[in-house]
């Protein structure tokens, strides 16, 4: 009798422990089911972008590379932005330099030199670039052995060919006995523009309208 009673608690001791291993792993089941379905119900997901735009061939730019176009697309985020930039029908393997700019045309006013892009086999070519891109974006100098100016914003794009050989190779300098040079790279050594943001106006570039 004294066995029989020792086997039965023993064998409810079994099924007790069976039936709590059971139910944790159910519990566990059901909370990767959940956060798997808010994955994919979009709970979580990225921020949307902010604010898109287009940029558009500079001066000569269309006789020479009439494709060529760009797209812009600005994402708002806690401490600062993620600016991506896509360009299509221009030189192809060929490197570009991407600015900040003040206004979309000569003299372009302040620059700030954001990134290099390098196109593909097919003239494409895109670079993502973190930093504040939004109506707050500015630049100053308070004094130095340069030169002083006050708070001025940035409102535009500006794309550059690296090499000044290539826009002149391509026929981009109408008119011209030899390379235009402009300082919009590295070593100030670059070409002409190629891409802006001149379909804003001049005091209402695209990054006025993305809100901080």
């Amino acid at each position: 009798m004294t066995t029989n009673r020792w086997q039965r608690h023993s064998f409810l001791a079994r099924v007790l422990v069976m039936a709590l291993m059971i139910s944790l792993t159910a519990g566990t089941m059901s909370l990767l089911s959940v956060q798997t379905t808010e994955a994919s119900t979009g709970h979580i997901r990225p921020p949307k972008p902010a604010f898109q735009f287009s940029m558009i061939p500079s001066p000569n730019i269309n006789q020479c590379l009439p494709e060529a176009s760009g797209f812009v697309s600005i994402t708002r985020g806690a401490q600062n932005d993620i600016m991506q930039v896509s360009v299509r029908g221009l030189v192809p393997d060929t490197g570009y330099d991407l600015f900040v700019i003040e206004i979309p045309n000569k003299p372009f006013g302040v620059a700030w030199y954001q990134s290099d892009l390098e196109t593909d086999h097919d003239g494409k070519g895109s670079v993502t670039v973190q930093g504040i891109f939004n109506r707050e974006t500015f630049s100053i100098s308070t004094g130095g052995p340069t030169v002083t100016f006050g708070a001025t914003h940035q409102f535009h794009l500006g794309l550059w060919f690296n090499d000044p050989q290539v826009p002149f190779d391509q026929g981009c300098e109408p008119g011209q006995t030899s390379p235009i040079v402009t300082p919009f790279n590295g070593e100030q050594h670059a070409g002409i523009q190629v891409l802006n943001t001149a379909n804003f106006p001049d005091a209402q570039g695209p990054l006025s309208f993305v809100n901080p």
